[in-house]
């Protein structure tokens, strides 16, 4: 649900995945604004239901209060600061934007083969953790190889980490006050974090320590 100040009580549904880094964008902006989503997890191989909601399979998947579907997910993040009294109201960097690219770039070969060891909901079937497998070995190749090149993977995305350290201004925004590039990097720590071994600076650290714990998330196992 989403609280309006004018409408009272929203019933709005969010489709995604636990692991998502584009889904919890959303979880986290509703959460910064003291917002209620109806989340609902989605098995990895439950096309049916993804296509009948939105027309073609994706997450995540916003179900506004009218039936509607959006699926962008900075659009979804937009409509929910649109609720109530605005909280992302800080500047917004473009190098913050394209570094962030650059490290969703550099992360996904760490994380994606690990998401399926941390018992999240949306592998909750044997059918839904074969299709994830299938799906990414497509793109990355085989993921248990990729596992046992941790250690060349983490030194290959350090750099970016390292400058992102660079730009933080504050722990709790990395402008100094919120805002949406907030919402860009964020998820792509909590994706990195379930990454045994890998050290962030001590800025991002700081930084990600204090907005999981401001947005009321604990961190993802780390494997």
């Amino acid at each position: 649900m989403l609280r309006a100040s004018s409408e009272g009580i929203r019933r709005v549904k969010l489709y995604m995945f636990d692991h998502c880094s584009l889904c919890f964008r959303v979880r986290m902006a509703a959460a910064l604004k003291g917002l209620h989503l109806q989340e609902v997890a989605v098995l990895d191989d439950d096309t049916e239901t993804m296509t009948k909601l939105a027309g073609k399979r994706a997450v995540p998947i916003l179900i506004k209060n009218d039936a509607s579907a959006m699926l962008e997910s900075m659009d979804m993040v937009k409509y929910i600061e649109g609720q109530g009294q605005p909280v992302f109201r800080g500047p917004e960097r473009p190098e913050v934007a394209a570094l962030a690219d650059q490290i969703a770039e550099r992360t996904a070969p760490l994380t994606w083969p690990r998401y399926p060891l941390l018992g999240l909901p949306e592998f909750a079937t044997v059918a839904a953790l074969s299709h994830y497998q299938v799906r990414k070995r497509k793109v990355l190749g085989d993921l248990t190889e990729l596992l046992a090149r941790t250690r060349d993977l983490i030194s290959e995305l350090m750099p970016e980490l390292e400058a992102l350290d660079r730009m933080i201004e504050s722990p709790a925004a990395i402008n100094g006050t919120l805002s949406f590039d907030d919402i860009r990097v964020l998820p792509l720590l909590r994706s990195a974090a379930v990454v045994k071994g890998l050290q962030f600076p001590s800025k991002v650290r700081a930084y990600f320590e204090t907005m999981m714990e401001r947005a009321g998330y604990s961190p993802l196992p780390a494997i």
